[in-house]
């Protein structure tokens, strides 16, 4: 199963500063690389799918291309570090209403055209406080839960105030590195 609240940390850590008030045109932040360490759970040879559980409660689903040879040759249980791209776009929307994760990445693979994307997901999340000081941020989901993240980059927090809707659309592309840890 799929967890939103992890990857809104990562959303959060992307947020660019607004003018109060005033939409905002969408920032981009591209990382070059993510990596995500875990548990592999199951491999797909056919779709050459990886489903890694990262904690208790959480599993990410990679795509992992053929020229990745180490894939062919993973059991479940092995434990591996998966580096891969990803990219966010964050915009302040006011009166935009907060909503859950949406799944966009059919019209995100049709819109490149290469089958790079793995996942992108679209989401709007209202900010309740922010904390430069300690490069926090607390905002509320669709779902009304409340949500503490730390923030990487503390510039990040810079015109982000209590009350901005910040709608997030994150992206991951493809693996391009994969590890069993020893």
């Amino acid at each position: 199963m799929f967890t939103i609240a992890p990857l809104l940390f990562v959303f959060l850590s992307a947020v660019q500063p607004a003018v109060a008030g005033e939409s905002q045109d969408p920032k981009s932040t591209v990382r070059e690389v993510v990596t995500l360490t875990g548990t592999v759970e199951r491999t797909d040879r056919s779709s050459r799918a990886l489903t890694l559980r990262t904690s208790q409660n959480t599993t990410q689903t990679i795509y992992v291309a053929p020229e990745i040879a180490l894939f062919d040759e993973l059991r479940n249980g092995d434990r591996i570090t998966v580096r891969l791209y990803e990219s966010v776009i964050v915009a302040v929307r006011p009166g935009l209403k907060p909503s859950v994760a949406v799944d966009t990445t059919a019209s995100a693979k049709d819109a490149t055209g290469q089958g790079q994307v793995l996942q992108q997901l679209k989401a709007a999340v209202t900010v309740e406080s922010v904390d430069p000081k300690n490069n926090t941020i607390v905002y509320k989901t669709a779902d009304n839960r409340r949500v503490i993240r730390a923030v990487a980059d503390p510039r990040l927090l810079d015109g982000v105030k209590a009350g901005d809707v910040i709608e997030i659309t994150h992206t991951r592309e493809r693996v391009i590195d994969l590890q069993r840890m020893r």
